[in-house]
C-alpha cells in the first residue's frame, strides 16, 4: 500500500495548480483504501508480485475518488471522512472538473499497462458506475422503490468497482477463468455488504466514527434498505412517516424515522442481508489456494460487516 500511495502521489501531479490542490485535498483525506487493497490481495492470492498491481490499484483509487468528487456535488454534501468536502472548500465547478481529470488520468495509466482486457474491465465498470449514479438519482424522493431496485443501484454504483478491482488482480496474475470469476464474485458480494453496512451506519453510527452527518441519506430523499424495510414491514403509521420523509427530504422527520427504523427491526434486517453478502464473498474464493493473501481477503469480508466507520 505504501508503493500504491507513492504511485498515487506521482500520478496526481499536474501543471495546473488547482488540479493539484483539489486532488491532494481529497486523496489526503484518507479513506479505507479497500478497493486498491483488493487489487493487491487478489493478485497476490494468485502469486503475482509485479509492479502492475501498484499501477492498477492507483487507477482504481483514482476512479473511486472521481466518483466521490462528483457524488458530493450531486448530493450537495458538506462532510466526508470528518472533513469539509472538496466542493464545500473549492466549489462545485472545481470538484467536477478535477473529478474529470482523475477519470482521464486513470485511463492514461491503464493504457500504459498495455492489456486490452484491463481496459475492457475498467471501461465497462466506469460506465456501469455512471448508470448506477443515474439510477440512484431517479430513485431519490421515490418511496415506491423496492428492495430489488435498490440492490440494483448498489450493484451498479458501489459493488461494480469492488468487482472490477478483484477481477483485475486475477487478470494481471494470469489466473484461470474460474479464478477470475471467483474473485469477481467475491468483489461484487463484498461491495454489496460494504454498502449495506454504510446504510446501517447512516442511522446508527457515531458521526466522529463515520465522518459524515447522520441522516444524510434521508435528507437527500434516498430510499435505502432500512427505509424500504420500514415501509414494507412497519406499522401503517411508521410506513406513512417514512414515505413522507423520502418524498420531502430534509431532516425534519429524522427523529420519527429513526424511531420507526429501530422499532421495526430495519437495521437488523439490513445487517442480515450484509452478512449474507459477506458470506457469499467468502464462499466465492474457496477455490483459491490457501495463503496469507486469501486469509486477508476473508478478513476483509468480515471487516466489511463488523465495523463502526
Amino acid at each position: 500500500m505504501k508503493a500504491v500511495d507513492a504511485v498515487i502521489r506521482q500520478r496526481l501531479h499536474s501543471e495546473v495548480v488547482l488540479v493539484n490542490q483539489v486532488a491532494e485535498y481529497i486523496i489526503a483525506g484518507g479513506g479505507k483504501r479497500m478497493r486498491p487493497a483488493l487489487v493487491l490481495l487478489a493478485s497476490g492470492a494468485l502469486g503475482y508480485r509485479g509492479a502492475h498491481s501498484h499501477e492498477l490499484a492507483a487507477v482504481v483509487e483514482f476512479i473511486h475518488t472521481a466518483t466521490l468528487l462528483h457524488d458530493d456535488v450531486v448530493d450537495e454534501s458538506a462532510l466526508r471522512r470528518g472533513r469539509d468536502t472538496a466542493n464545500a472548500v473549492f466549489g462545485n465547478a472545481a470538484s467536477v472538473l478535477v473529478g474529470d481529470f482523475l477519470y482521464s488520468r486513470a485511463f492514461q495509466m491503464m493504457v500504459q499497462v498495455g492489456r486490452m482486457r484491463v481496459m475492457e474491465v475498467l471501461s465497462d465498470a466506469t460506465n456501469i458506475i455512471a448508470e448506477g449514479e443515474v439510477l440512484q438519482l431517479m430513485n431519490c424522493h421515490d418511496p415506491d422503490v423496492d428492495e430489488a431496485r435498490y440492490l440494483q443501484v448498489i450493484r451498479y454504483k458501489t459493488a461494480k468497482l469492488f468487482e472490477a478491482a478483484a477481477r483485475l488482480g486475477a487478470i494481471i496474475a494470469g489466473g484461470s477463468e474460474a479464478q477470475e470469476t471467483a474473485l469477481a464474485d467475491y468483489g461484487m458480494h463484498l461491495g454489496t455488504a460494504f454498502q449495506l453496512v454504510d446504510d446501517v451506519l447512516d442511522y446508527s453510527g457515531q458521526e466522529a466514527d463515520t465522518g459524515k452527518h447522520l441522516g444524510d441519506d434521508l435528507a437527500e430523499g434516498k430510499p435505502t434498505l432500512p427505509l424500504i424495510h420500514v415501509m414494507q414491514q412497519g406499522s401503517p403509521e411508521q410506513a406513512a412517516c417514512v414515505r413522507r420523509a423520502i418524498e420531502t427530504g430534509g431532516r425534519d422527520d429524522f427523529p420519527a424515522v429513526l424511531a420507526a427504523i429501530r422499532q421495526s427491526g430495519a437495521l437488523e434486517h439490513t445487517l442480515t442481508r450484509a452478512r449474507e453478502a459477506a458470506r457469499q464473498a467468502a464462499d466465492a474464493i474457496s477455490i483459491l489456494p490457501d495463503s496469507n493473501y486469501k486469509m486477508s481477503l476473508l478478513e476483509l469480508a468480515a471487516f466489511a460487516v463488523d465495523r463502526s466507520h
